[in-house]
């Protein structure tokens, strides 16, 4: 892909996924590192709607922002009409809890890219730089060959 960019600020914010803004987070920056593998950084304050209720975050909502950031992170590293298709499988580990109007950041990293898949990693860290969760992920493509 060198020297090429997909524009994905429309969707920067929510990405594109109501859910993701209902339950606190957004997408608010992103970009091609030197191997033109795609990152996303974003900020996640959790809402009463992604927490149970003692106030803490439940996983299956980790596991909703990781996802969206491992997936962000490879559609900006994808050309043209490229873009992930699905998702093929999935890790989520918590190691700390999340709670209720706590910020914490979020960051997605495209750590492999083939021609039909890509592997990902997302984490979650709180005002500390601690890890509060993790992902990793495999990520069916798909590719425009009309293009070319």
């Amino acid at each position: 892909m060198s020297g090429r960019r997909k524009d994905m600020d429309r969707w920067l914010g929510d990405g594109g996924m109501e859910v993701i803004g209902l339950v606190g987070a957004a997408f608010t920056s992103y970009g091609v590192d030197g191997e033109d593998l795609g990152w996303v950084a974003g900020t996640w304050t959790p809402t009463a709607l992604a927490c149970n209720p003692h106030g803490t975050v439940q996983a299956g909502i980790h596991s909703l922002i990781l996802d969206a950031s491992m997936n962000f992170a490879i559609n900006a590293a994808l050309g043209g009409r490229d873009r992930t298709r699905g998702t093929l499988e999935m890790k989520t580990e918590t190691m700390r809890p999340a709670k209720l109007g706590e910020p914490v950041t979020v960051r997605g990293e495209v750590v492999r890219m083939a021609r039909q898949v890509a592997y990902g990693e997302a984490t979650t860290r709180d005002g500390q730089g601690r890890l509060v969760s993790r992902s990793t992920g495999t990520f069916l493509l798909y590719r425009d060959d009309s293009a070319g």
